[in-house]
């Protein structure tokens, strides 16, 4: 499965693909924490909290949708790739 998600601008689509799948081959986002917007609030493993700004409220809940089985232990994250303000994710 595969989603492209829009983020406010090339640095949030870095940081939200870093997150999601970093150099050490692993999702290290935990939870979605909230939603305000166009903003998603995510915990990291090692439990802090970080904001993406994506670029409407419709990319943070296809992002939220993607992520859930993700979240939820059931798929895995294998690629997320960003290029310019948007971001590539695919999960097996």
């Amino acid at each position: 499965m595969r989603i492209r998600v829009l983020c406010q601008d090339r640095y949030e689509a870095q940081k939200l693909a870093s997150m999601i799948f970093g150099e050490s081959r692993e999702t290290f986002v935990w939870k979605i924490l909230n939603v305000y917007g166009c903003e998603m609030v995510v915990s990291l493993k090692d439990k802090s909290a970080h904001s993406i700004v994506l670029a409407d409220e419709a990319q943070v809940e296809a992002l939220a949708d993607f992520m859930q089985s993700v979240l939820e232990r059931m798929h895995r994250i294998t690629m997320a790739e960003a290029s310019d303000s948007a971001v590539e994710i695919l999960k097996e």
